[in-house]
């Protein structure tokens, strides 16, 4: 389909060939002109590193600019001015809005009030549609493909909105399997589960990191647990290393949307497994692709 003046809410928006359009879009030449004299806006009510900033860069290589916010206390929305209110400004300012809420249904909200395309750029706990492209990009560009390979998603299965998002496009292709691997408390909701159409199925992680070919790991996620009492609980429930790693396949990649906290061991780092930095940097030719797209 074309993107052009699209909103990208959810990763259920795409097709199989909306994302591998994007891939190929992402790995190609850019002309370094296609933002030239568009103005970009992002929104962030939620604190992020890669996101925001892999958005700037992107705006930047296209010849864009940008206007926006990392923080909401240098804006008037620390005067009390609503989030309807500021989506508007946005509105005006702006040809593109980025948006990154803690609240679920914040970029939904948003697109119903501008006229300009909206990105979500991660909003509650569901979904993340950017941060799932560039997951499977990785992927695709670094295993050569998506299908018939054997994965384990690792972590915070149901407040992790980039693990769920994960799990919703990867169930657009073939895998082999699927391992869940979570605390019972943090596995999916039924809802996410249901909809899977891939085989999957619950482990422990030793029981069949040997099969893996990809692991997805997120971190425990503090911030998005409704009791703190649950969180200590499941806190550190799991640590990727390279001991850990003696029994996986040497072309194992180890994923993680990051940041990490102490889930992945740093001497993981300097293995040919850790996949985490090239998926870190891939965040810039996918978001120009959707930016080019979108705008064009």
């Amino acid at each position: 389909m074309s993107f052009t003046g699209k909103d990208v809410l959810c990763i259920l928006d795409f097709t199989r060939n909306d994302l591998e359009r994007l891939f190929r879009i992402a790995s190609s030449k850019f002309e370094g002109d296609e933002l030239r004299g568009k103005v970009i806006a992002l929104a962030f009510f939620e604190p992020s590193t890669r996101t925001r900033m892999s958005f700037e860069t992107a705006t930047l290589r296209l010849s864009g600019n940008y206007i926006g916010f990392g923080t909401t206390q240098a804006t008037s929305i620390a005067k009390g001015e609503s989030f309807s209110d500021t989506v508007r400004m946005l509105d005006a300012y702006a040809d593109v809005i980025v948006v990154r809420h803690r609240l679920e249904g914040a970029a939904k909200l948003a697109a119903e009030l501008a006229e300009s395309p909206v990105i979500n750029a991660g909003d509650g706990s569901k979904r993340h549609p950017t941060q799932a492209i560039i997951d499977l990009y990785t992927i695709w560009r670094e295993k050569k493909g998506i299908d018939n390979m054997t994965y384990g998603v690792l972590g915070d299965l149901r407040y992790g909105r980039a693990a769920r998002s994960f799990l919703r496009a990867l169930n657009l292709y073939s895998p082999r399997k699927v391992y869940l691997i979570a605390p019972e408390s943090l596995r999916p909701k039924e809802e996410l589960l249901d909809s899977l159409k891939m085989p999957w199925e619950f482990a422990n992680l030793n029981d069949i990191l040997p099969e893996l070919d990809v692991l997805y790991v997120t971190r425990i996620q503090k911030e998005r647990f409704p009791d703190p009492a649950e969180y200590e609980r499941v806190k550190g429930s799991y640590r990727i290393d390279t001991n850990l790693l003696k029994n996986a396949k040497t072309s194992l990649a180890v994923m993680h949307p990051l940041p990490r906290v102490d889930e992945i061991s740093l001497d993981v780092d300097k293995t040919e497994h850790a996949f985490y930095f090239k998926q870190a940097a891939n965040g810039v030719p996918v978001r120009m692709a959707l930016l080019s797209e979108v705008v064009a």
